[in-house]
């Protein structure tokens, strides 16, 4: 499945392992909650983690200093949890690699963004359907936010203080 950050698509070096698969000994890995002693326990390699749109964020808190990775699970792309847990796993301090797996289209690759997601980890159907031109096409598209996000330092109202002092002056 590849991967999509703002510069395109990217092959994943990540690799999902199932709960009735064992754990490879070396290799970045993405295990369930319930795995993840068990993938830290291994000798060489990262380790992350799903969370899924139900999940719950404080959970994974025990264990930010040694994941490398938490991919969020979206069902549909209807469905706005995976933004919420995004911005909560941010708030909560993690500094890992944020991704967005799932269904999810190329007109939300400027909200992922904006949540604190670092990328998407699309189906290969779905990168048929919406080849990398228009994702790097959706992550020009917005560029401010009424509200200061993950991606961006700054709002629309922060760009609006330094004008009207020019105004006022």
């Amino acid at each position: 499945m590849p991967l999509v950050d703002d510069r395109g698509f990217h092959g994943d070096r990540w690799r999902h392992i199932a709960d009735d698969e064992a754990v490879p000994e070396t290799g970045d890995v993405i295990v369930s909650q319930a795995r993840i002693a068990e993938a830290l326990a291994r000798p060489c390699g990262r380790v992350g983690t799903e969370l899924g749109p139900d999940g719950d964020p404080e959970a994974l808190v025990p264990h930010f200093g040694d994941l490398a990775l938490i991919a969020v699970t979206f069902r549909s792309f209807a469905d706005g949890r995976g933004f919420s847990l995004a911005r909560r796993l941010r708030a909560l301090g993690f500094t890992g690699e944020l991704r967005a797996a799932g269904h999810v289209i190329c007109d939300q690759y400027p909200y992922l963004r904006a949540c604190g997601f670092d990328h998407a980890e699309i189906s290969t159907d779905l990168a048929k359907r919406q080849p990398e031109a228009y994702w790097l096409q959706a992550a020009k598209s917005i560029t401010l936010g009424y509200q200061r996000g993950m991606a961006r330092s700054t709002s629309i109202f922060d760009g609006r203080h330094p004008a009207e002092r020019r105004l006022t002056a």
